[in-house]
């Protein structure tokens, strides 16, 4: 059975500002493919010397996100919420990114937060366990360890 999406229209984003949105969509792309450990390695070494982002900035970069990617503008909530904070951080900022879960029915999903609120999420988080979270300033929840065998 298949299910019909509508992704709404998304602003037109002037030509000089899509350049950066569209490296940091690439770069979301190859950084989402990656184990959760060193994502987070990754996004907590990008946070490093950046500035809390305030929401009407996160939200911008959300929207450029979203304007110049189909697939982040759909179900791709991992590429989109590390695009946002990428492009953010190209400007300075960092907002709070966060990856969580719930267990019944499972559902996992990624998301940033500026100012302490969801940065127009469609989803409610609030029955989602935060399992990663990179907040400004380069500092994450504990490290990952591996097992030895």
């Amino acid at each position: 059975m298949s299910v019909a999406v509508s992704v709404d229209r998304p602003p037109r984003i002037p030509v000089h500002r899509r350049p950066p949105a569209l490296l940091a969509v690439a770069a979301a792309h190859m950084i989402g493919r990656l184990a959760p450990c060193r994502i987070r390695s990754i996004l907590t070494f990008c946070s490093r010397g950046a500035r809390p982002a305030g929401y009407a900035e996160a939200r911008r970069a959300r929207a450029t996100v979203v304007a110049v990617s189909v697939r982040c503008a759909g179900e791709g909530c991992l590429p989109r919420s590390i695009a946002t904070a990428l492009l953010c951080r190209a400007r300075g900022s960092w907002p709070t990114w966060y990856s969580g879960a719930q267990t019944m029915p499972f559902r996992a999903h990624a998301w940033v937060e500026a100012e302490g609120r969801l940065v127009d999420e469609p989803l409610s988080t609030t029955h989602l366990q935060p399992l990663i979270a990179v907040p400004p300033g380069g500092r994450s929840s504990p490290s990952c360890r591996t097992q030895s065998p």
